[in-house]
């Protein structure tokens, strides 16, 4: 039976690079190894376990059903290792070291050219890795240790995460000039039935928060998905007659121009609630609420909340 002398964290990390990119090649330069050097170490690592834990062939690389398992273990290792590393960095400088923050692409354009800047005048030792992408693989990244903490909106989905509120972001109507919302000053939810409505693709969860609000008061999603914010107001300017919900961070971007009309809802706006959120037991849990809270006092556009949830 192999011991864990037989085994290393390195090993480990191949294992889990080759597993997510299915490739030898593409798993060492993620790694920044030579090929032979990674494929070496794997089938050490195959042979000490007595396991094969890849299938390939020219064309492909494969995860048996033994490695999928094995990977799975793997990553739970790596992460737990990892936090062996940020709880080091915790005990001399918890805002020393690399910060690996995920952001989701409706609050990424709007806020990172600002805040950026602020948390790296404020922690002048942290390095700053940031990777935008939608919620569920950002989730996905934290539970796996390959973030560290994300900017995204709160919704169920997010299952077993601790978070800091940092705002709320009202959602507002974005309609073509001389359509008839735009006469209006503010917008009632009522004003929106029957109205045909742009919406993001799957994936987005503002899409999921703007397809409950359109189905609850009877508008009508369009047949067509956008990939960005961007691209939904670039279609409700083409006159078309369809309009949009945008959450209001995104306005001073997405309008620079004033080619769309904007207008709030009237009384309690339908809105977002945007946080910053980590894995449960993560070791820089109160350098992340700390940095939650200059986040809240750097945020453009909005009133942050007056104090983490």
């Amino acid at each position: 039976m192999p011991s864990l002398n037989d085994i290393s964290l390195r090993q480990l990390e191949y294992l889990v690079a080759v597993a997510d990119t299915l490739g030898f090649r593409r798993a060492a330069e993620r790694c920044h190894v030579s090929q032979p050097a990674l494929s070496a170490q794997i089938q050490q690592l195959e042979e000490v376990l007595g396991v094969k834990v890849f299938e390939r062939d020219k064309r492909r690389v494969m995860l048996t059903e033994a490695g999928e398992e094995l990977v799975s273990r793997a990553r739970r290792v790596l992460t737990e290792a990892g936090d062996i590393l940020s709880a080091a960095s915790r005990l001399s400088d918890p805002f020393a070291g690399n910060l690996q923050l995920g952001v989701i692409p409706t609050i990424a354009p709007y806020v990172l050219p600002e805040v950026v800047p602020a948390l790296v005048k404020q922690y002048p030792r942290l390095k700053l890795r940031l990777r935008e992408d939608k919620t569920e693989l950002l989730v996905r990244a934290l539970e796996e240790g390959r973030l560290d903490a994300a900017l995204l909106a709160l919704v169920p989905e997010l299952g077993d995460v601790e978070h800091a509120v940092i705002a709320e972001d009202p959602f507002v109507v974005a309609a073509p000039p001389g359509h008839p919302l735009a006469k209006k000053k503010q917008v009632q939810l009522a004003d929106l039935e029957e109205e045909n409505v742009l919406l993001l693709e799957d994936g987005h969860c503002f899409r999921g928060q703007a397809l409950a609000l359109c189905t609850r008061i009877g508008a009508r999603e369009v047949d067509f998905r956008a990939t960005s914010l961007t691209t939904l107001a670039q279609m409700v300017m083409s006159g078309e007659g369809a309009i949009t919900l945008l959450p209001a961070l995104s306005v001073p971007i997405e309008n620079r121009l004033g080619q769309l009309v904007v207008r709030p809802f009237s009384g309690l706006s339908p809105s977002r609630t945007l946080a910053l959120v980590w894995r449960p037991g993560y070791p820089r849990a109160d350098a992340l609420r700390e940095l939650a809270g200059t986040l809240r006092s750097v945020w453009p556009g909005l009133k942050a909340t007056a104090k983490p949830s």
